[in-house]
């Protein structure tokens, strides 16, 4: 069953299933058809997300475990709503403690059952699984270690012990033992298990094993095919060795009738691989889009401009976007991604020394050609066996360019081939490739998401998963061709503005991004503010100083929090393993002097006079958002204003309003919910701008509801092209000739412009009632843009004439 819109909900154990169960009635209310919940599957005790799985076979009891569950689908089956659950198959918690088949294998070695389950290289190092737990050397911690109860004890962890091993004196003990407890520092380099990125109590899971994917599995399939969970999105899927395998295995497990849609990260142009049957992504690809639009290009090349002479920021450090990336690449694939490197090299190594072509290329310069190479994939991963575009002929030609030797330089092309599928297909061959795309995963979430989006910060609110920073503008006509593709081959695909691994939720870069049309406006206020509260660096100044103009008023903790992340993540002045005390201290107590200080009042005038072209960016983002072709996921709490920073700020817990039934909530019609008629009362309805954005979803999810056929797979999109002066300021499509959205774009420069000055909207023939405006009229033909936004900046026209379908869940 495809959703006609999903809400998206972070369990967690102070928000359980029962929690949600609460919550049934408003969000029934609101229109959505399904409830998004994340994983559900037993974590680590207190995990506040539950992407640290650690049984399968569980629901959680911290939630309300399977009963609490299947309470909570009945719930929602009462009301009309189905359930979608995140899943996870790449990795689960390596925490021996609580994942008892993680224990298992480290008991019993490569011997145990569960050792399949995991990607360890038994032949790496002394045969051991290194586990990176200790705060400090072994040496230093000895006096921490004992053996309790049959296990071993350090702290609060606990290890198990190899038959027959636990009288043997310690050193005798942890020589015995499958494993070799070290340093967390280790794990940079001899780490010989996959992980997630590079969170090494992450251990990744090899579901292409069908034993495996059947074990890790049959707990969610019975809730499918029980009927208890209608769809699945399914958690970094890059991470996997074929991704489309298993989403092919995933798909006809689930008897084919399950919406499944993936955490896939497209880059660019890069398109979904048509051949997974999936029904699309999870929306970071429609995010880009849609943020794009509201990002002024003219106005954006002066900010660019104002930041590097503000904060002298170098090409590589800042300066420039692509230098950035590349520079962060390097960090990461000889640093924190040392192990998964030494992995392939041996991988290499091996195939090499088998065939007599390749047999006298040396492990460093096979080394050197795997960095050169994986730092220059334009794209997350490659997917298909010689797919040239992963790893471009220009590409290799500069990884050549690094060796003085051209000898020496053909083991680029030995590496080249091999990722590409080129030399064979024996054990080794499958394995590096699978091994290269998964590195070649982590090290471009690791550079760009987690370094890069951290260093370049001229607009902070184009710094996110999917967007490109460099160049982040995007025109109509382009969005056009974009929302033309997903109607045509991807109509059932997700879309979304917030998750909660958005950097700032769509409320606040909705705010940063009108700084793109008024840069002299933000310089100015920047210079002003500069002497009399001054920062530890300007970097820090310039990306403190937005993101207290994004959050309107700023909060001490929560703005302390989020650029105390941006500092370490950054890497520049402190990180997460180096860490700078004193910087850091003077990152907090300028966040106290300064925006969450002295500067309140400052920031506040100049978000006052944002405001009108903030609405218009909200609440344009929201309408298109909400319409556009896909299934639109509403983050929790993101139907009225919402503003929040990264995680965990924005997987706080929300407080719903008390609904006494389906047809009660925030308005019993999408006309009743226009500003003006029946109260609104939901998440973040609080402010006028919020009351009015929580109208707008709760209209355009039920009219998605009530008229899925102008929504959903076999609906048309067809642009509207406004004519006049100002046409570039509206973007305007209709849904099957049923549905009109019309939104105002970069609204600041419309207005310095004078207005819209005698522009107009073709409308499509029919009688059309605008959702939004009090039930006004327009006849199809020409509409004045002045006429359409005289109340408010968007429009939502339905069809007066058109047949509306029976409500339900979809």
């Amino acid at each position: 069953m495809t959703p006609t819109a999903t809400y998206r909900l972070q369990l967690q154990p102070d928000f359980t299933f029962a929690s949600a169960a609460a919550a049934v009635p408003y969000l029934a209310a609101l229109g959505v058809s399904h409830l998004h919940l994340s994983p559900v599957l037993e974590a680590v005790p207190g995990s506040t997300h539950g992407y640290d799985v650690v049984d399968h076979g569980r629901v959680r009891e911290e939630l309300g475990g399977e009963e609490g569950l299947r309470a909570l689908a009945r719930t929602a089956r009462a009301h009309g709503l189905g359930l979608v659950v995140d899943i996870v198959p790449n990795h689960m918690a390596a925490v021996p403690r609580h994942n008892r088949a993680f224990r298992e294998v480290l008991r019993e070695g490569p011997s145990s059952p569960y050792a399949r389950w995991f990607d360890i290289d038994w032949s790496a190092g002394d045969g051991r699984v290194l586990l990176p737990v200790l705060p400090g050397r072994l040496g230093a911690e000895l006096d921490r270690l004992r053996v309790e109860g049959g296990e071993l004890h350090h702290g609060e962890q606990r290890f198990p012990l190899r038959e027959s091993t636990a009288h043997l004196p310690l050193e005798e003990l942890l020589d015995a033992q499958w494993y070799r407890l070290a340093w967390w520092r280790l794990a940079r380099t001899e780490l010989n298990y996959r992980r997630f990125f590079t969170v090494s109590d992450l251990i990744g899971v090899r579901v292409e094993d069908r034993a495996v994917f059947e074990a890790t599995h049959a707990k969610i399939l019975e809730l499918v095919h029980d009927g208890v969970v209608e769809g699945l999105r399914v958690d970094h899927p890059d991470g996997l060795a074929d991704p489309e395998g298993y989403l092919r295995r995933l798909h006809e497990a689930a008897g084919g009738a399950c919406w499944i849609v993936v955490e896939k990260i497209l880059t660019g142009p890069e398109l979904l691989p048509s051949g997974w049957p999936v029904a699309g992504t999870t929306g970071y690809d429609a995010l880009h889009r849609v943020d794009g639009l509201f990002t002024d290009p003219q106005g954006l090349r002066r900010l660019i401009g104002a930041y590097r002479d503000t904060t002298g920021a170098e090409d590589g450090l800042g300066g420039r976007w692509e230098a950035t990336v590349r520079r962060a690449a390097y960090e990461v694939v000889t640093h924190e991604l040392a192990a998964e490197t030494a992995t392939l090299v041996r991988l290499a190594e091996r195939i090499c020394s088998a065939d007599v072509r390749l047999a006298d290329l040396a492990p460093w310069a096979l080394g050197t050609a795997l960095r050169e190479l994986l730092v220059r994939v334009p794209v997350y991963r490659p997917y298909r066996v010689g797919e040239e575009e992963a790893l471009p002929e220009e590409a290799a030609r500069a990884a050549r360019a690094v060796f003085t030797v051209e000898e020496e330089a053909a083991a680029v092309d030995a590496v080249r081939d091999l990722a590409l599928g080129r030399l064979g297909d024996g054990p080794d061959h499958v394995r590096f490739r699978a091994r290269f795309a998964q590195t070649s995963s982590a090290l471009r979430a690791k550079s760009v998401e987690d370094t890069a989006f951290y260093r370049y910060a001229p607009l902070i609110s184009a710094n996110e998963v999917g967007g490109e920073p460099g160049d982040p503008a995007v025109a109509p006509a382009a969005f056009h061709r974009f929302c033309g593709r997903l109607a045509e081959d991807w109509a059932a695909t997700g879309t979304v503005l917030t998750t909660h691994d958005t950097k700032r939720s769509a409320d606040v870069r909705a705010r940063i991004a009108v700084l793109s049309e008024c840069p002299e406006r933000w310089t100015a206020f920047l210079e002003g503010i500069a002497s009399d509260v001054p920062a530890p660096d300007p970097q820090l100044a310039w990306v403190a100083w937005q993101t207290a103009v994004g959050l309107g008023t700023p909060d001490a903790d929560r703005l302390e929090g989020a650029l105390l992340k941006a500092v370490r993540e950054a890497g520049m002045r402190t990180s997460w393993t180096e860490a700078d005390p004193a910087y850091e201290k003077a990152v907090s107590a300028f966040v106290g002097a300064g925006p969450a200080g002295a500067g309140r009042e400052a920031v506040a005038r100049l978000v006052a006079g944002l405001a009108p072209y903030v609405r218009a960016n909200v609440l344009g983002a929201a309408l298109l958002h909400l319409t556009m072709p896909g299934v639109p996921d509403v983050y929790q709490g993101s139907e009225g204003e919402f503003l929040a920073l990264v995680d965990p700020d924005n997987r706080a817990p929300v407080d719903f309003p008390a609904v006494a039934g389906p047809g009660a909530g925030p308005g019993a019609t999408p006309a009743a919910s226009a500003p003006g008629s029946a109260p609104v009362t939901g998440p973040g309805a609080g402010s006028e701008l919020g009351a009015e954005k929580l109208a707008l979803t709760a209209a355009a999810l039920r009219l998605r509801r009530e008229r899925p056929e102008s929504f959903g797979p076999g609906s048309g999109y067809a642009p509207l092209a406004a004519e006049g002066p100002a046409a570039d300021h509206c973007v305007a499509f209709h849904r099957s000739g049923a549905v009109v959205t019309a939104v105002t774009r970069l609204s600041m420069r419309l207005a310095r412009r004078g207005g819209w000055n005698g522009t107009s909207l073709p409308l499509p023939p029919g009688d059309w009632v605008d959702l939004l405006g009090g039930g006004r009229r327009f006849a199809g033909g020409a509409v004045e843009l002045a006429e359409l936004f005289a109340r408010r900046p968007v429009a939502l026209l339905s069809r007066a004439d058109a047949p509306a379908a029976s409500s339900g869940s979809g």
